[in-house]
């Protein structure tokens, strides 16, 4: 298949190889060695911009990164404070959380009080020295970056990103919060890592958070291997706020081992371009996993979500709804697949995207797949395009409602089914404050003369 050749005068070997010169000296051999295997492995794939042919990315044209020329975060000071943090955080004072901004940990608005012994949660440079053992035996074994080129760009830049290791039988009963900050004024391009491991018979919360502070239009190229240890419980939150110039690329890649639960609920706010893969393999007997979505995109802002369940295994579970609620120009790209292995009998899978376009221009892509080669399973799926119900806004205004009113209460009811999905509380109240302020927007442009 024909892609896009690296241009800009090789731009990323030249970058990549400063980046090899500033880090090499700290990292040890086997880390430099996956990067360097992971960068030779982009250049011969490069950027996915061959649509043609190419059912994975018909529908989303990644031309404009190719075409552009990203500077590296410059390492500076930072200068966030914790009143501007707080703009856009949500949690309880007693939570964890590690906050990166442009990239580089900044410990001194991060905080890792109150956890239970054996909890880490740390700079993934750092934790490659001092948690050997653990990191090496994951980082890049489970995220595939042979066929992948954000993922091979990102894995050749692995520095700075997060570890989170939840140890054997270990309750966390206060959520861990990563937040990614991303605030200069020239187009830079980050690669967020993230690599959780739970243990056995664990329980956790975990939220990504991805906040873009202007508008020059940064890259994100971000990647999370989550390991889910047997019989544990983790449950995975991201938010997405990115400014409305940003390209927001993200790979997740999660192992769901014997009799645990995972669960993933995604919500999308901002971006200019964003790609979600999300991979779960449900590797063991036992296990079951959730996973959600919500995204609200508006004016040309294009969102596309790649989800992929494979039960290799029988007797697991998993339950996946998407929500989209567009409008102006904005598109949406869904792309469910649920693959049952031969002898994974007893399977039990559903999936489901449903569009909301309030706006007709605006326009939804939707494919769930099933690929299944067991016949002792039961699965089901389903998707939805639509505009809101005439006679449900005539009831509605009938009982008093204004037009904008009807039309709010209407458009957030269908959200709060992935909303109330979230367990909690202080996560859920942020996420409804974001709907409703969107909502609100959209009505208020909608008054305009």
């Amino acid at each position: 298949m024909a892609q896009l050749p690296i241009t800009q005068d090789n731009y990323y070997k030249a970058v990549v190889h400063q980046f090899d010169g500033d880090t090499d000296d700290g990292n040890p051999n086997w880390l430099q060695t996956l990067r360097k295997n992971a960068f030779a492995k982009f250049e011969e794939l490069g950027f996915p911009t061959a649509r043609r042919g190419n059912e994975e990315w018909k529908y989303t044209d990644v031309r404009p990164i190719a075409r552009s020329v990203f500077s590296r975060p410059i390492i500076s000071p930072n200068k966030l404070t914790n009143s501007e943090l707080q703009k856009f955080t949500f949690g309880e004072e007693s939570w964890a959380q590690l906050v990166f901004v442009n990239g580089t940990l900044a410990p001194e608005i991060s905080s890792q009080t109150n956890l239970p012994n054996g909890v880490i949660i740390t700079d993934l440079t750092e934790a490659a020295l001092s948690h050997t053992e653990i990191v090496q035996a994951n980082l890049g074994r489970h995220m595939q970056y042979e066929s992948n080129a954000f993922s091979a760009l990102n894995t050749a830049f692995i520095n700075h990103g997060a570890f989170v290791y939840i140890p054997k039988g270990v309750v966390v009963s206060e959520p861990l919060h990563l937040i990614f900050v991303t605030t200069q004024r020239q187009q830079t391009a980050s690669h967020p890592r993230v690599l959780i491991v739970t243990g056995e018979d664990s329980s956790s919360n975990i939220i990504q958070s991805y906040v873009g502070l202007d508008d020059i239009g940064h890259l994100s190229n971000v990647v999370t291997e989550t390991v889910v240890g047997k019989g544990s419980s983790l449950r995975h939150y991201t938010v997405q706020q990115q400014s409305e110039q940003d390209y927001h690329i993200s790979n997740t890649q999660v192992v769901v081992n014997g009799n645990s639960f995972f669960s993933s609920i995604n919500f999308d706010f901002g971006g200019g371009l964003v790609r979600n893969n999300l991979n779960v393999l449900m590797a063991e007997e036992g296990g079951s996993c959730l996973l959600n979505g919500l995204y609200m995109p508006t004016g040309t802002q294009h969102v596309d979500n790649q989800v992929t369940v494979d039960h290799a295994k029988g007797h697991t579970n998993a339950f996946e709804l998407y929500k989209g609620i567009l409008n102006g120009k904005a598109r949406s790209v869904f792309h469910g697949s649920i693959i049952v292995q031969k002898d994974a009998a007893k399977v039990n899978a559903s999936q489901s995207d449903k569009n909301l376009l309030l706006s007709p221009e605006a326009e939804a892509d939707t494919k769930p797949a099933f690929w299944i080669y067991c016949d002792d399973v039961k699965c089901a799926h389903g998707a939805a395009c639509g505009q809101i119900d005439d006679n449900q806004m005539f009831y509605l205004r009938t009982r008093g409602l204004s037009e904008a009113d009807a039309k709010r209460l209407l458009v957030g009811g269908f959200a709060t089914e992935v909303v109330d999905s979230v367990q909690l509380t202080s996560l859920r109240n942020h996420v409804s404050e974001l709907v409703d302020q969107r909502l609100g927007g959209w009505l208020g442009e909608e008054q305009q003369p």
